[in-house]
């Protein structure tokens, strides 16, 4: 490629917004023998970009999100582990755990037959042994170019838009895998907490694709888009209680904090607990006694198991799931898109584009 340098956002430490910096000369990334060049057309939005730019995964850190904490940073960490796999991050870092994008090179190793693919990049990787994530321990697609290895950019044939498709990676995998773990099957009552957010909205549709009955908690004024998605019953925090205990088979928690207990408590013998987020605190405490007396399986969801992409592939081509993008920013405005992020005023995704 002639060009040498492009658009992008880089990550300069651990902090609030002023830690982010757009910049119009980062060199383009050298690709190896074995890894392709994405044009990135368009970058979702995702707690986890948050998560990471304020360090929220150091075990340093025992708060909740919050809008405060999300634009400011928080203030006491001191510890060097602020990656999703436990390490430091290198700085400065581009993240973006979202991608669509074009192929627009190829490394030695590659058929060049690949160059003009319209891809999205699988953001869980699985190198070395050893597991990464687009945006955390790599650099992701906040920028107008990146480069992953050849596997983890999966060709999709779709009508969405470069936007809609730029929704699907992070939220919609998480939560099939989720489901995967867990064994959802037809029929059975699944309870879905943080109901309106990226990984809540895909969960309530991938529940929909495996006639689930579906209970979601959120706030009020969403309830409508949710049952619109897929939701048979509906609940605020304070409703916790009106959902009989022993009557749920598998609890889908994005929210954590004080309130596992409580779910934990709705689940029949033999329910399944699964969680990939803590929006309400990352310590919780949970009576030992409910789990094996009941004999509930608990699982900790993060690495996508091998399957979990295909499906997602194959769910999009098919138009069986749809995109939630609520609103778009230009990539210089992601400051703002982060600030509107924040608020959680809306059910789906923001997205990032960079035409």
């Amino acid at each position: 490629m002639s060009l040498e340098s492009m658009k992008g956002v880089l990550l300069n430490g651990h902090g609030g917004f002023d830690k982010l910096e757009y910049k119009e000369n980062i060199p383009i990334p050298e690709i190896k023998d074995d890894e392709v060049l994405i044009k990135v057309h368009a970058a979702g939005i995702n707690n986890t970009d948050i998560n990471t730019r304020i360090a929220w995964y150091s075990k340093n850190n025992i708060l909740g999100n919050s809008i405060e904490i999300g634009e400011k940073g928080i203030n006491n960490y001191v510890y060097n582990d602020g990656s999703w796999g436990g390490e430091g991050i290198k700085f400065p870092r581009i993240q973006g755990i979202d991608a669509c994008g074009e192929i627009v090179d190829v490394g030695k190793l590659i058929n060049k037959s690949r160059i003009g693919d319209r891809v999205i990049v699988n953001p869980c990787m699985k190198i070395n042994s050893n597991y990464i994530f687009f945006g955390s321990e790599v650099d992701g697609a906040f920028a107008e170019y990146t480069k992953v290895k050849n596997d983890f950019a999966l060709k999709i044939n779709s009508k969405f838009t470069n936007e809609e498709l730029a929704s699907f990676p992070c939220s919609y995998s998480t939560a099939e895998n989720m489901l995967l773990q867990t064994n959802l099957i037809k029929g059975e009552h699944i309870l879905i907490t943080g109901a309106s957010g990226g990984v809540g909205s895909a969960s309530i549709q991938l529940a929909k694709i495996r006639n689930a009955k579906i209970s979601v908690i959120s706030e009020i004024e969403k309830f409508n888009d949710l049952k619109l998605l897929g939701a048979n019953c509906t609940y605020t925090r304070d409703q916790l209680n009106d959902i009989q205990d022993n009557s749920v088979d598998v609890v889908i928690d994005l929210v954590g904090g004080n309130y596992t207990n409580q779910l934990i408590n709705k689940l029949k013998h033999f329910g399944r607990y699964a969680t990939a987020g803590a929006v309400s605190g990352p310590i919780a405490n949970i009576d030992i006694r409910t789990l094996y007396l009941k004999d509930l399986s608990l699982y900790g969801c993060t690495v996508l198991r091998s399957n979990v992409f295909p499906n997602l592939i194959s769910y999009i081509e098919k138009n069986e799931i749809q995109p939630l993008v609520k609103k778009t920013f230009s990539l210089d405005n992601i400051v703002e898109a982060q600030r509107y992020f924040l608020n959680k005023k809306f059910v789906g995704k923001i997205v990032l584009t960079t035409y």
